[in-house]
This record gives structure tokens, sequence and C-alpha cells, in this order.
């Protein structure tokens, strides 16, 4: 059905990297709306209007591509790459499906980007839309190819308390494609299925999952090729977690809540564990869901608690190290803390600080992730109370607190044998200790730490914490 591909020749594909789910969890993701991150020419002037383009592009993303891995992230989802309706910066109004997004560079600036990324080790995530296309009403025509009226379902707006309505009715206005067309199927599973080949995309984000039947999503998932990781915007298990019966993998959704509350609201970390007891049996993989505190469809951590810089760092080192594949939103490490959207939608070329402590804070937490491969343990819970929780991934112990008082606990059922010497990642020249009925853990006004041997402390860590003293105490 389609000889071209966004304007590459459907002979013209490139190898894709992708692993299965197991590779995946290897990874830690850097989320970047691709209008806001960089531009090509090098210019940092401010944008002037946040709803609408700011001049971000390919050439500035791959330019820019050491900032992104000296955190030590190694995939990075990107938006929508499909030609949009005037305005779209954020990538989600499809106007042309076989072109590609001019304001974000051509065809090609595309391509030397994901093979750029692929150079350094770093796998690309492509933002996709299957469930509408651009604020146009009713008239189709300007859509390409849907732009006939039984391409799509009637014109009604979103009953949330309906699921019915929720897969057949507009999202914000935007026309809802009808799925059970056979046409607009097969399309869409045909399109997904071209890029990847095309540009050689390691995995795919989906956009808006229970707006459409979840038996489109299996066939759309598996038309792709690569690993899926499907957002659905609600906070209850028993809703989210049948979604990944059709699709490898989705946002933690319930679980962002729970951060939320833990770390912004300080209600008591015996949230966590609840929250996992609630999940358990209603996914299929808890540890292939996507761990997240910021996004770009809510307002940053910062905004919501009012500045927290001590409880967002908390936050961050929880996504980073529990169950599931950690995503990071761009600008956390600089402390954005922008409102609704498009506030929490800033341009980052003016703040690119390799220096903050928070940019060394998630180096620092990445490289050790990475170096005790923590994927490969199943988290333990050690310890909790209402303003201390402890788990260890193998011999990584984390410990948390939500409060910005000090804390001492006894951490007395360690991961560690007796008499090892362990170490804090976030000092390890000078924050040791012999294990000795377990670990001392000694939290300074609401810093967390994370222990592991002292013979198996990242080279990485032992560099930045030359050059990053004080991550925590700032």
């Amino acid at each position: 059905m389609m000889n071209k591909i966004l304007g590459f020749s459907a002979m013209m594909l490139a190898a894709v990297n992708a692993g299965d789910t197991a590779d995946w969890k290897k990874r830690s993701v850097y989320q970047v709306l691709t209008d806001r991150f960089a531009r090509g020419d090098g210019s940092t002037s401010a944008c002037s209007n946040l709803s609408n383009y700011c001049g971000g592009n390919y050439a500035g993303l791959t330019n820019h591509l050491d900032y992104i891995k000296g955190m030590g992230f190694d995939a990075i989802w990107i938006s929508p790459i499909v030609d949009n309706i005037d305005g779209g910066y954020h990538g989600y109004w499809a106007r042309n499906w076989e072109g590609v997004n001019t304001n974000f560079g051509s065809a090609d600036d595309l391509k030397n980007f994901v093979n750029a990324a692929h150079a350094k080790g770093i796998w690309v995530m492509v933002d996709v839309v299957a469930n509408h296309v651009g604020p146009v009403g009713t008239n189709y025509s300007q859509i390409y190819p849907f732009n006939s009226s039984d391409h799509y379902h009637g014109n009604c707006d979103i009953n949330w308390n309906d699921q019915g309505s929720v897969e057949n009715c507009r999202l914000a206005g935007l026309p809802d494609l009808n799925q059970s067309n056979g046409f607009v199927r097969q399309y869409l599973k045909d399109w997904v299925k071209g890029i990847v080949n095309t540009y050689g995309f390691d995995g795919i984000r989906i956009d808006t999952i229970p707006e459409v039947p979840k038996d489109f999503w299996g066939e759309y998932g598996a038309a792709s090729g690569v690993f899926q990781m499907g957002e659905c915007f609600n906070g209850d298990p028993a809703y989210v977690g049948p979604y990944q019966q059709s699709l490898t993998a989705l946002f933690n959704y319930p679980m962002f809540y729970t951060i939320s509350d833990v770390f912004g609201a300080h209600k008591s970390m015996t949230a966590i564990a609840n929250r996992y007891d609630q999940e358990s049996g209603k996914f299929s993989d808890i540890d292939a869901l996507g761990v997240f505190v910021d996004n770009h469809d809510n307002a940053r951590f910062l905004n919501r608690y009012s500045g927290n810089r001590v409880g967002l760092k908390q936050a961050q080192v929880f996504a980073l190290t529990s169950r599931g594949i950690p995503f990071t939103y761009y600008g956390t490490e600089q402390y954005y803390a922008g409102g609704n959207d498009p506030q929490n939608r800033e341009s980052l070329w003016q703040d690119m600080n390799t220096g903050s402590d928070f940019y060394k804070l998630i180096a620092t937490v990445n490289a050790q992730r990475k170096a005790s491969a923590i994927w490969e343990n199943q988290p333990v819970q050690r310890y909790k109370d209402d303003t201390f929780y402890a788990y260890s991934r193998g011999e990584f112990l984390v410990a948390l607190t939500n409060s910005g008082n000090t804390q001492q606990r006894q951490v007395s059922y360690s991961p560690f044998a007796e008499g090892t010497t362990v170490c804090n990642i976030f000092y390890p020249t000078t924050d040791c200790q012999v294990v000795n009925n377990g670990v001392n853990v000694y939290l300074l006004n609401g810093e967390s730490k994370i222990y592991v041997p002292q013979s198996k402390l990242s080279a990485e860590v032992l560099r930045l914490a030359e050059s990053a003293p004080d991550v925590f105490l700032q």
C-alpha cells in the first residue's frame, strides 16, 4: 500500500538495533520535546510563545547528544515525527502521514540523528499517535490519507465515565480515527512498521492507549516489530494493567501518583509497598513499566510542590532505581518548575549546565545502576516506616526519606555480608562503613543514599565524586 514512507524509498531501510523487553529494562530513558531541546544553529534566545514552535530540531539533538550521554542516559524518547497541522509543535496534530514535520528538520536530518545516537550507544524511542489527527473539525480534506468521514468516529466529546465513549469520541475535539475501518486499521499498522524500518527506531511510545480498543493495540504493536511503551493516563492498576496484555509495557501512572504523594505531599512511605501490592496481579510485568516523576502532560513536581528540590531529588533517585524502566523528563536536571501545559514545556537550550548538582546526581545514579546491573535483581524491601524506606537490588542498597529532617536507621536486614566495606555512591571516598549487624544509615536533611561494596564502585562514580561534591546538600 505504501511504496514510500515519509519521503524515503521503502527499500532504504535502516538497521534496527532494538532489543526485546529484557534489553529495554537495562536502559535509562531521557524524554525530550524535539522543539524544546536544542536548536541546530546553536542560538539560545528565549522562546516568545510556548504554545507554538520555538525552534528545536533534529540537528540540535544531534549536536547535543553528549549532554544526554553525560547523565548516563542510553535511550531518548522524541516527539512524533509526522507532518502536523500548523501550531503542532508537540507533534500530536497529524496532517500528512506521508511527510515529516519539517519544523524539526528533513527526513535526512532525522535519519542522521538516529544514526548519531546509535553510534553513541543510545537507542531512540519515537512517539506515535494512532487515535486521532489534527484539529480540523469535520474538514477531513486537510488530512492525508484519512480524508473521508468514514475514516472517523462521530463528532462527540468523551464521557470519561463511559468506556465506549472513551474509545469512540473526540479527545479535546480532535477527530477520532475509526480503527474498525479496514483501510484505517491497515494503514496505521503499515505506517508504524514503515517508520521503524526506515529510520531504525528502537522502540515506540504510544499515545492515548485507552482511547482505542485493546485488540487494535496488539496488532499495532506486533506490526511495529519493536518494544512498545503505552500511555494510559489513569491511576487505577485494575484499569491500566489489562492493556499490558496487548502491549509490551505501559507507563506506571499509578506509581506516578504514589511518588507524588510520598515525596511531594509527605504521605507515609509505606504507600510505596502498598502500591506494589496493589499492582501485583494487575500487570503481567511490573518491571517493564515506565517509572517517572515528570512528563509533558503534567505540571512539574517543583511547580506542584512549592519548589521542593529535596523532595524532587528523593523522587528522582527512587524513579531511577525502583522496579521498571526509568524515564526522566528533560529539564528536571536543571530544576525546571513549569506549570500546566504549555508552561511545563520550557526550552532547555539556555540552561544546558553540565555542572548542575542535579545533573551530576543523575549521572552518578545512572553510572552505578549500570555498573551494578540492578535490573538483574528484583527489589527486596529492607526497611519501611512513615519517613524511611530502604530496598536492595542485589548488592545495591537504596535508602530514602520523604522528610527534610535528618533520619537515622539501622538496616539490619541488609544484602551485604557482615564485614563488607560499603560506600555511599554520592560520597564514595568519605562515607563508607564496615557492615556490622547491617548498615547504619544516616540521612542528613533529606538526602538519599545508595550503598554498594567499595570494591564494586563504578569508576565513573569515583570520577564524578571528584567534580561533584555535595550533590545532595546544595
